[in-house]
């Protein structure tokens, strides 16, 4: 178990949370735990045939915005430990997450996190087979403290280090929903950062067929319920609300762009709810909240939907998923399903616990690198902008 003694006083040292001082942080911990435990070398891991290797228990860490999370995954796809801490509370005053404060959150977390996914699974140290990390796209602060932790933990163990590109942890937790699920097929990835169609060729292997051009649907999500009022995380906020409205009250935009493309847009239809409140606003008139959440969410579905199936259609896919924050979207969810019922489809798509950010499918997506013998070394560095398909 970690011991995190030593790295409580250091704390008090570190009175600007950037790379330096994140470092200095885990690499004193690294050198007393040196002292403390005889380790093995494991400069030889990727020369290993690590295609043959079965039954592997993989350390996942996730901290690219506002959850710091611990999971431990045995072969991918069964769950033994999936904690996860979100700054949710913290940050909800602040309409939105600040990067610093998420990062110093993450800092004063991680080590207990890490040592109660190890305890709830039940396992040691020792039956630990890699670690596997989040490295990119995300805040770049929090990022690093991840990765540090990461790091340490895989150094002082003696385990293979795995970066994991957060999309493709996203896409993962459908796997471990659905057991049965194999590559491969086209997923929605929908969230406050990322609005991504993705051809999953592979476990390892994406391909981007369509992304958005300028706000995420989880960004205008927030942006709306900010602006009626709500307050923040703005998407449960405006699916809850929306189910008292009328989806048909209001006719904002939908944009879509020329055949074959599936790229999205979703700045437009956030102007036109401002414009549609403002103006009223300016009226003395009143407005119906239910039927402004119902008439936004039915818009930014009906994009989401269409462009999905299309992409599928495109790609002679029969299987479509939704992952990210905004898949725990229940109109979402039941549109989806509708429409890739009449067009043939099956759909999968992951609990809402695994729709949030967590370590479960960082450690899915790290076995799967794992097994095919894509480690990192521990020079590994945080790519707050990293591209799906690109290596840390």
């Amino acid at each position: 178990m970690i011991c995190y003694s030593l790295l409580k006083a250091i704390i008090y040292y570190i009175l600007n949370l950037n790379t330096f001082g994140i470092e200095l942080y885990f690499w004193c911990f690294i050198l007393w735990y040196k002292v403390k435990r005889s380790i093995f070398d494991n400069k030889n891991y990727k020369d290993k045939q690590v295609l043959k290797l079965v039954d592997k228990i993989i350390l996942g860490i996730e901290t690219s915005c506002d959850e710091t999370s611990a999971s431990v995954v045995k072969n991918g796809r069964e769950v033994l430990s999936n904690v996860i801490s979100s700054q949710v509370d913290l940050h909800q005053k602040y309409g939105g997450v600040v990067p610093e404060i998420a990062s110093r959150k993450h800092v004063e977390l991680i080590i207990p996190v890490v040592n109660q996914a190890i305890e709830e699974a039940g396992i040691t140290p020792d039956a630990v087979d890699a670690v596997g990390v989040t490295c990119g796209p995300g805040l770049v602060g929090a990022l690093l403290v991840g990765l540090s932790a990461a790091k340490a933990i895989a150094f002082a163990w003696g385990k293979p280090l795995v970066g994991v590109h957060h999309i493709e942890g996203h896409i993962a937790a459908n796997y471990i929903e659905h057991k049965e699920l194999q590559p491969p097929f086209v997923c929605l990835v929908a969230s406050g950062g990322h609005s991504h169609i993705v051809h999953v060729e592979d476990y390892d292997s994406f391909k981007i067929l369509g992304k958005t051009r300028d706000d995420a649907a989880g960004e205008a999500f927030d942006k709306v319920a900010r602006a009626v009022g709500l307050g923040y995380p703005g998407g449960p906020l405006i699916d809850k609300k929306a189910k008292e409205g009328n989806p048909e009250a209001i006719d904002f935009p939908r944009v879509y762009f020329e055949k074959g493309c599936f790229d999205f847009s979703f700045s437009g239809i956030k102007t036109a709810v401002l414009n549609y409140l403002n103006n009223l606003e300016q009226k003395g008139e009143k407005y119906s909240v239910e039927d402004v959440c119902a008439s936004f969410q039915a818009a930014v579905v009906d994009v989401l939907v269409t462009n999905l199936i299309s992409a599928a259609k495109h790609t002679n896919s029969r299987k479509v998923a939704l992952a990210g924050g905004v898949a725990a979207n229940s109109m979402l969810r039941k549109e989806l399903e509708k429409q890739a019922g009449r067009n043939g489809l099956e759909m999968y798509y992951p609990s809402p616990i695994l729709c949030t950010d967590n370590a479960a499918m960082i450690a899915c997506a790290a076995y799967y690198e794992f097994i095919r013998g894509n480690v990192s070394g521990l020079n590994l560095n945080a790519i707050p902008g990293l591209k799906l398909g690109e290596r840390g």
